[in-house]
């Protein structure tokens, strides 16, 4: 029989486990004084942690796409931008491209707002008006951009270029041969790592702990160094990122298999 075969057959005891760890990690936090304070400290967190993954993983997305696009283009400007932009931002770690937004570009691009602002009558703003949070949201957006751009230059080169060249001689317009003909194709090889992505990303926003903004991981450092318990602390932290990241891995699931039911 095909190693695969076993593969469909098996009873997901990995899902079990970890709801099993779960209920007893709530059942610690409903009983024990200690547990219950970090919980509820914690839950302010998850909703900066959440707004960060979705602002961020939105706008990479966008940039991804245009970047595939570019990376496809018959113009060799475009691609070799769109190549030195991805290979750039791909080869930099997320904290240190994260700590290199947050005090190089931000205060730059704010000496350049000012530096209009000025010519044209308006109020200077300061360095410190551009919140740690937006500079941790835009340096997430271009790091997880390169990587997305990958994933849809991927899936759009999964595409028969017959079809595609078919469509042309049937004169179909760009939009529309990318609409009903590419776009069906290619979401069944691009849905799987963007939603790999996706839930990195959540894991990655705890990166921005390191700017002081206040997300999970950064109200944890913040508890443990108050209450000196560090062990319950960060118990809890894991556990709020696992609930996270098991469930809508899960939901992602579900969703593959319906793109795949709807785009065979």
């Amino acid at each position: 029989m095909h190693p695969s075969s076993h593969t469909k057959k098996d009873f997901p005891y990995w899902l079990v486990a970890i709801v099993l760890l779960t209920i007893a990690m709530w059942g610690r936090i409903l009983t024990d004084e200690l547990y219950t304070d970090v919980a509820d400290k914690l839950v302010r967190g998850v909703g900066v942690t959440i707004l960060v993954t979705l602002i961020g993983f939105t706008f990479a997305s966008l940039i991804g796409l245009a970047l595939a696009v570019a990376t496809l283009s018959r113009f060799i400007v475009l691609r070799q931008l769109a190549r030195l932009y991805i290979e750039i931002m791909r080869g930099i770690p997320i904290l240190v491209l994260l700590l290199y937004i947050a005090f190089v570009v931000a205060p730059g691009l704010v000496y350049a707002w000012n530096w209009i602002a000025e010519s044209l009558g308006f109020d200077p703003i300061r360095t410190r008006d551009f919140p740690l949070l937006w500079r941790a949201v835009m340096a997430l957006t271009l790091a997880y951009s390169a990587f997305i751009a990958e994933v849809f230059r991927a899936g759009l080169l999964s595409v028969d270029p017959g079809q595609v060249e078919a469509a042309k001689a049937l004169g179909l317009s760009g939009w529309y041969r990318f609409r009903h003909i590419i776009f069906p194709q290619a979401i069944r090889t691009i849905m799987p790592p963007m939603g790999n992505d996706f839930v990195a990303m959540i894991k990655d926003s705890s990166l921005v702990s390191v700017l002081g903004v206040y997300d999970i991981t950064q109200i944890g450092k913040v508890t443990a160094a108050g209450n000196f318990r560090y062990f319950e602390t960060y118990n809890v932290v894991a556990l709020y990122y696992l609930m996270m990241t098991v469930t809508l891995s899960l939901l992602l699931g579900k969703v593959e298999q319906k793109m795949r039911a709807k785009y065979p």
